[in-house]
This record gives structure tokens, sequence and C-alpha cells, in this order.
């Protein structure tokens, strides 16, 4: 089958790049070309709210010049995503619809979740180093210009991420407001890294001490990333006395996508080095104008604040970009690409890590989660839904008790304000939002003003699986479902008394036919 190509761009808060990839079933994904223009959305967005028209401009006319690139390769197919600076500016979808009228391309901007969910998928193209890395304590700390986020890996899976306000673009607007000498800079950008750390380590890094299970790798990942990346080679060599290039396994450059490891103790000297340094000798050192030098050091001071809070003895720099994970996301939605890694479990495994942290993730919450897929999957030829709504199913059922925490009586409306103020790793603002209605809705009486009927649909099932553990004794973990008729039949086994998931189930009925056409029916399996 020839190759086909797919062109992948980054609207972000700092540049414009555009990645064309070449994807094939033998070889998978190999990026064949790569365009990057710096542009700083991000610097108008934390400063004003907005993007100015003069920026808007430029940002078209650039992307004007990716379409004539990429029709100069006959790509097939496309996708163009914008973040942070893109997702905050006020005026966004004034800008994302100038962007189509005068180019023609239509531009998605993603939650963070969905984003960081991206950049997992891009380190996962390097899938050997990635699978043995995250075996042990992994951190993956992904610094941008507009925030950052640590993510905590153990045993292949996703302990939590967090998202913080450490984005250097977003420091740097502090620092313009404080009118300080350029000396005293380092000494604040550290008390502001500090503070935000200082919170996140007691919050999520407490018990993993307490456990000794602590973190063992660091994988680096952001633009800026790179660049410190670049020099940090000729500067460990420098640093260990040696006038040739590093020895195999030691680093390898990370320039454009190549991979690279360095020691903790190697990286806290080299960051040491660059805050000394002056604004002009970072521009001169890394080949950068002033406006880019400015972000280099809070990078650096930010990474090496999270080495120091989590005592990481390696860091891993797998030379990653937003485009390289669009591609990934698209091969692996066309089946041209498979990982190892389940990136739904992550997903799963971060709603039960919350469920955890709102005391709701006991037995019942088990069996109910249990109970709605099978319900789900008995009636696919009834409800119409993907797999993609099975897994928000599944999430709904691990959270649906989630409200308890805050309130017995309000439960429905403090689990929608929870759920709604939470992030979820790979899941949009509008997934998270049908989850939290689910859950809002599904002890409650219905809102019919939703006009999503998946909403509908899923607060049916979700009910129905609450019903069948009204009790909350497990009697129905092992009951048959089977459709017949116009009846959906439960059968179960269990020989003592199951009056209050029948009158649960007579309760739910009404709403189940009619979103379904389908009544259900519980009953007990005769003895001979």
């Amino acid at each position: 089958m020839a190759a086909q190509l797919f062109a992948a761009i980054d609207v972000g808060s700092f540049k414009l790049e555009l990645g064309i990839y070449e994807i094939t079933a033998k070889n998978g994904l190999r990026q064949i070309d790569h365009l990057r223009h710096v542009i700083a959305l991000g610097k108008n967005t934390y400063s004003t709210g907005k993007i100015s028209y003069e920026l808007i401009d430029e940002m078209c006319r650039i992307l004007e010049e990716f379409v004539k690139v990429m029709k100069s390769y006959q790509v097939s197919d496309y996708r163009a995503y914008a973040t942070t600076a893109m997702r905050l500016a006020k005026n966004n979808q004034i800008i994302l619809e100038q962007i189509r009228v005068r180019t023609g391309i239509s531009v998605k901007v993603l939650s963070n979740s969905e984003q960081r969910l991206l950049t997992y998928k891009a380190i996962a193209m390097k899938e050997s180093e990635f699978q043995k890395i995250i075996q042990k304590g992994t951190a993956i700390v992904d610094v941008s210009f507009g925030s950052m986020q640590i993510s905590l890996f153990d045993k292949d899976s996703l302990v939590s991420t967090q998202n913080l306000p450490l984005g250097v673009m977003a420091i740097g607007t502090i620092l313009s407001k404080i009118p300080v000498h350029s000396w005293m800079q380092r000494s604040i950008i550290e008390e502001v890294v500090d503070k935000e750390l200082g919170t996140y380590k007691k919050m999520y890094l407490k018990d993993r001490d307490l456990k000794n299970r602590g973190i063992k790798n660091l994988i680096a990942i952001g633009e800026l990333v790179l660049y410190l990346a670049r020099d940090e080679v000729d500067y460990v060599a420098s640093y260990r006395g040696k006038n040739t290039a590093l020895t195999a396994g030691e680093s390898q450059g990370t320039w454009m996508g190549a991979t690279d490891r360095v020691s903790a103790e190697d990286f806290m000297a080299y960051a040491d080095r660059l805050c000394q340094m002056s604004q002009d000798q970072i521009e001169e050192r890394f080949g950068v104008n002033a406006g880019y030098a400015t972000l280099l050091m809070p990078a650096a001071i930010i990474f090496r604040k999270v080495v120091e809070m989590t005592g990481a003895e390696m860091i891993w720099i797998p030379g990653i970009r937003m485009c390289d994970g669009i591609a990934s996301e698209y091969a692996q939605s066309i089946k041209k690409l498979n990982f190892s890694h389940s990136f739904d479990d992550d997903i799963t495994f971060a709603a039960r890590n919350m469920a955890k942290r709102y005391r709701c993730g006991g037995s019942h919450a088990q069996c109910v989660e249990k109970l709605a897929l099978e319900l789900f999957d008995v009636m696919k030829k009834h409800h119409g839904l993907s797999s993609r709504e099975r897994l928000l199913l599944q999430i709904a059922a691990i959270l649906h008790g989630c409200g308890k925490f805050i309130s017995t009586r309000n439960t429905g409306d403090c689990a929608y304000n929870i759920i709604m103020a939470t992030e979820i790793i790979g899941l949009s603002h509008e997934e998270r939002k049908l989850v939290a209605n689910v859950v809002r809705c599904y002890g409650q009486e219905f809102d019919y003003d939703d006009d999503d009927t998946r909403v509908a649909k899923l607060t049916a099932l979700l009910r129905m699986a609450n019903g069948l553990d009204r009790s909350h004794k497990q009697k129905m973990e092992n009951c048959r479902m089977a459709m017949k008729g116009g009846e959906l039949v439960i059968t179960t086994d269990y020989d003592g008394d199951i009056s209050l998931e029948l009158f649960a189930v007579s309760f739910c009925e009404g709403f189940f036919e009619e979103i379904f056409g389908i009544k259900p029916v519980l009953k007990k399996k005769r003895r001979g």
C-alpha cells in the first residue's frame, strides 16, 4: 500500500509549527519535513486577555504558507490544534473563524487534558524506552509557555496528573510588573516556583514518600527543554573535563527528535550555570532573540526545582513536539500505529484516583461500574453508542458517588461541580461535561433541556446499574443479562431477599423504557 502523507499543525503560545509525516502500515510514522515560525500569541493573551489583530494577521499569513507546503506534498489529511494561548483568549472564536475564512484551515482548540494526552502519545512513539522507564516511579514534566503539567506514573499506570500555573510566559508577566534588577530575577522566580510546587508536594507526593515509592526518573518535555538539551550536551562534556563527544549511552543530541539521558547531578550543575548568565550571554549561547532568551532561565529553574522536589536520579529528554503527538493520534485512529501502552487505562486509572480522593471508590462503585458496562454491551444494538461513550459511562459509574463527599442531600449538583472542576486526562471539556451531567442526573429528575441524547442514554444505563445494587450488597454481581423480544431480562441466582432491588428496577423502569423502548425485567432463576 502506498504511503499516506499527513500534516500536523500546532498553533502554540509562542510559535506556529507544521509537521509533514509519512504513514505506512509497515513502517508506521516518520516525519519528513518540519517548519516553525515564532509568534508570541501568549504574550497578548496573558497581558490583555486577547490576541491583537496584528498577530492574527501574521498568524493567517503564516498558515497560508503552511497550506502551500501541504499542497506541494499533496497531503491526504491534516489536523490543526491550538493550545493554551488560544484557549485563554477572549476573542478565540473570532480568530478561529478568520483562520477558516482566510486559509481554509479548521483549527480545534484543545482542552488541557487533551493536549497532555497528545504529548504522552508522542512520547509513547519511542515505545521501548517509554515502557522501560515508567516501570519505576516516573514524573512526566511538561514546562510550556502557558503552564506546566506534572504527571506521575508508577508500574506502567498513570497515578495522577496536575496542571500548575507555572508557564514561563506567565512568570515573565509577573516579572515585567515588578521593577527589579536582573540579578534579583532568579530569586523572585524561585519564590514563585517554590510556592506552587510546595502545595503540589503536600497534595500529591506525601503518600509516595511515606510508602518509600519515590520518583526515580523524570521525562522532560516541551519546546523550551529542547533548547536546554541542545546546549546541555556540550556543557556536560565540558563539565566532566572531556574534549571529545560523550560516549554512547551517556548523552545524545536532542535537537530534531533524537533522545537524551542525563543524570540529575549534571542537569543541576548545568541549570545553575545557565542561571548565572546575562540575557546577552543566553542570546549568544542559544542563538535566540531577546524575547526567547528571557524564557530559558525560568524554564531551567522550574526543571531544577522539580528535580529537587522529587529526588529524581535520571532525566530523559525524548525530543518530541506537539506535532508528533497530533500525527501519532491520527495514525492510531486510522489503525496504522498501535501502542502497547493503554491510554484508555490511564483515563480510568485517573478517575479511580479521583474517586479515592472523594471516598467513593468502594465495592458499591465497583459493582455499579461492572453492571453499567454489562448493560451497555448487551444493549449495543439498541443504544447506537460508540466505544468512546462506553468509556465515558465507565468514568461516570466510577465517580457517581463523589458528590456525597460534599453533601448527602444535594449530591447531584455537588458531583457536577467536582467533576467540572477536576481535570481528567484525555477528556475534552465537552466529554467531561457529559460525564458530569450523567452523574448529576442519574439520582434526580432528568433535565430534558439537555439536547445531547447521549446524556439521556447514559443516565438511563447508570440509573439501572445503580438500582441493581440498591442495597449496596452486590446481590446482582453475577447476574445474567439478555435481550428477549422487547425486554431486557436480568436473571440472578441470588437466593436471598431482593425486594429492594426489585423496587429500584421498577422505579427506573419508566425512564429506561422511554429512552430505549425496552422494558427491564429482574427475575430470580427458578431452582429445580
